[in-house]
């Protein structure tokens, strides 16, 4: 097996494989692994490590210096002048990949399977229908514990009108072939989320693999941009992008956007109301209505219920209890 020795064509140049695109922020606990569990891949194949590391504040910067002094012919290394945030410092880490496939892997992430690459690289080499291919995952909470697998779905095969409608794909378990993807929007920089755009974007080249193994771990914390977020304010951050990529996708899949944006603004009145918080019920019931909630197929006692406490108070007792989910 070959760590990551030169292949070249007939000009000299080298041929590159795959590129690990891996983006960095005060992960000072956790890059060292990170880092070294992308070395320690097994692969016949020629890979880099593309790091770009954000300005942090504390001892990340020095770890990877370290690490990239000791593999100077596999690690390459962006160290921003200024804090880009992260959408940016990952774009312009992802356009300097010169590789034919791109694997994933933030700093505060590491990958459990030496065989990870290699297994991706051989199914997408001999399925060019498929533009992703993807594995399960271990999430691990503030302690390192282990608290589930995801995604829960069955492993196979799936395309851009299953991944509109759920995001499935977890960035530290993803490979995609780099041609998939052209030029990232502009407004992808203002964005929270900015992983599940670019699913969405490779999907319209072909397929998604879901393989049933488990290939890395997922580190949720107080210190991550995204886990740190309150559940609401998660929800609040995917809206927003959602609407930008509905239109970056020319409106083609409303419908289905829809159906994973508009659900739980419901849920959220639901629970403001159990609270006896009038005004955020208010809040969400409108934004439930704003993204289309009414065309779905739901009980319509649970918002005429909600409407109602928002025009009366609290000396409405609600038509019902029913999951705001549930069909008629």
């Amino acid at each position: 097996m070959l760590s990551n020795r030169a292949v070249r064509n007939g000009t000299g140049s080298q041929i590159m494989k795959l590129s690990v695109v891996m983006i960095t922020y005060n992960h000072e606990r956790f890059i060292a692994q990170a880092i070294e569990s992308a070395l320690s891949q097994k692969v016949n194949f020629p890979y880099e490590i593309v790091i770009g590391e954000d300005c942090s504040t504390d001892g990340t910067r020095s770890i990877i210096a370290d690490l990239a002094g000791r593999h100077p012919e596999q690690i390459r290394t962006f160290f921003r002048t200024q804090n880009l945030g992260a959408n940016r410092n990952f774009a312009e880490t992802f356009a300097a990949c010169r590789g034919e496939y791109v694997a994933f892997l933030e700093g505060d992430d590491y990958w459990t399977c030496v065989h990870k690459l290699q297994r991706q690289v051989d199914f997408l080499d001999g399925h060019p229908e498929c533009a992703i291919c993807c594995t399960r995952v271990r999430v691990l909470d503030e302690n390192g514990y282990g608290k589930h697998a995801r995604p829960m779905r069955p492993a196979g095969t799936y395309t851009i009108d299953d991944l509109v409608k759920t995001d499935f794909v977890i960035t530290c378990s993803t490979v995609l072939r780099r041609g998939a993807v052209g030029a990232l929007p502009s407004w992808l920089f203002k964005m929270k989320q900015g992983d599940y755009p670019l699913w969405v974007m490779a999907a319209r080249h072909g397929k998604i693999e879901l393989f049933d193994d488990i290939t890395a771990s997922y580190r949720v914390h107080s210190g991550g941009v995204w886990s740190s977020l309150s559940h609401i304010g998660k929800h609040r951050e995917r809206t927003r992008m959602v609407k930008a990529l509905d239109k970056e996708l020319n409106f083609e899949y409303t419908r289905s956007f829809t159906e994973m944006i508009a659900p739980p603004y419901l849920q959220f009145a639901l629970e403001a109301r159990s609270n006896s918080r009038r005004m955020d019920v208010a809040k969400h019931l409108l934004s439930w209505i704003r993204y289309g909630g009414f065309r779905l197929p739901v009980n319509p006692r649970l918002p005429v219920g909600l409407a109602t406490y928002v025009l009366i108070g609290s000396g409405y007792k609600m038509f019902s209890r029913a999951n705001p989910a549930a069909h008629e």
